[in-house]
């Protein structure tokens, strides 16, 4: 097992949450990011639809917190699903700002700029989805690498695989707060274990659906963050 150089964040998942978590850290900080395959062999990629966002104001924005919780039983807090559906707007504005290509529509709009398409899903109680043709999320992530590639903080590892967390009571400082300080890595290219120290780390490491024999998400969706986190 080898130690490298402790950065000041480290970002386990390579995907949409990832990519703009590392995008969105300032600039002087330095940041080293996790793939565990390909950069590209995640789930964000396989997303054709669009992304949801209220860009009507304010009673699109109660409309989408409504259509949120009617499509999940009532079960998803309301205060995290506003205040989510609250920046929607404001995310896909820095998306175009980075020249993300959705899809728009023929005509400007009344006030001759460009209009989104904007399309209706399931659970939407209207036209609220903005999207890149059928190829949403391969796009998403290509513009995300593009802004990413040019960012010399930012360090990208693929086919690194995250096997656990280290906190500081973990290591034995038990007069400390417990905090996570890094975490255990598996090269999975050279089969070799190494850790990598950081001052924060963030979980972006997706969902949990290929617990499931049959679905449509990628081998990768294990929910090492989920295990990990626990």
């Amino acid at each position: 097992m080898t130690e490298t150089p402790a950065v000041d964040v480290l970002i386990i998942g390579s995907g949409a949450a990832g990519l703009t978590a590392a995008l969105r850290l300032p600039t002087h900080l330095k940041v080293t990011l996790l793939s565990k395959g390909a950069i590209n062999s995640g789930s964000t990629p396989w997303a054709q639809g669009g992304i949801a966002a209220a860009l009507g104001g304010i009673e699109d924005v109660e409309q989408h917190v409504h259509d949120t919780c009617r499509a999940g039983s009532d079960l998803p807090d309301v205060t995290v699903v506003r205040r989510v559906v609250a920046s929607g707007a404001r995310q896909i504005d820095w998306l175009r700002s980075l020249g993300m290509p959705f899809s728009s529509e023929d005509a400007p709009g009344e006030t001759g700029t460009e209009q989104l398409h904007l399309t209706r899903e399931g659970g939407h109680g209207t036209r609220r989805v903005a999207h890149a043709a059928d190829h949403t999320g391969r796009t998403l992530v290509e513009t995300l690498l593009e802004t990413v590639y040019t960012r010399p903080n930012i360090t990208l590892l693929e086919h690194q695989l995250a096997v656990d967390l280290i906190t500081t009571h973990r290591l034995g400082l038990n007069d400390q707060p417990n905090r996570c300080v890094g975490a255990y890595v598996l090269d999975l290219k050279s089969d070799h274990v190494h850790t990598l120290r950081a001052g924060h780390v963030i979980l972006a490491t997706g969902g949990a659906a290929k617990a499931y024999l049959y679905t449509t998400n990628p081998d990768s969706s294990t929910g090492d963050g989920i295990a990990m986190g626990w």
